[in-house]
């Protein structure tokens, strides 16, 4: 189960990632197209930067928020040696619920669909340590 665990962070590794290249993607194509000047990178001042950007740049944000506390719990459940197939159940919904914000927040944007996978990811994390925690004492 160590390695399926193991996968999950790869999983939200590789995920992270790829909002990376399309936060980079859009910005790149942003400044050629002269929504704003290539010196704003200096600073990160990406004012008058379309919305397509200021999404992908505040989802890659977000990769460092919440799954940093996944992480976490991940290497805890490793470390002492908890890991079962309920973790890796549980750490795939996860990543799959963080997956989902992203298509959304990148693509249609739509807050109440973005929210309610975001609260959704939220959950499913607090299960998470919450069995890990538990599981400690019993």
């Amino acid at each position: 189960m160590d390695k399926l665990l193991i996968v999950m962070l790869f999983l939200q590794v590789l995920l992270t990632s790829g909002v990376m290249v399309l936060m980079g993607r859009r910005r790149f194509a942003a400044a050629r197209n002269k929504e704003f000047h290539y010196n704003a990178f200096r600073t990160m001042d990406l004012a008058g930067a379309n919305e397509r950007v200021i999404t992908a740049s505040r989802n890659f944000d977000n990769q460092f928020q919440m799954p940093m506390l996944f992480f976490f719990a991940v290497l805890l459940i490793l470390q002492q040696q908890q890991a079962d197939l309920v973790y890796v159940c549980i750490a795939g919904l996860f990543v799959a619920m963080r997956a989902l914000h992203a298509f959304v927040h990148v693509t249609s944007n739509q807050v109440r669909a973005r929210f309610n996978l975001f609260l959704a990811s939220c959950v499913v994390l607090w299960v998470l340590w919450l069995r890990l925690v538990v599981g400690l004492w019993w």
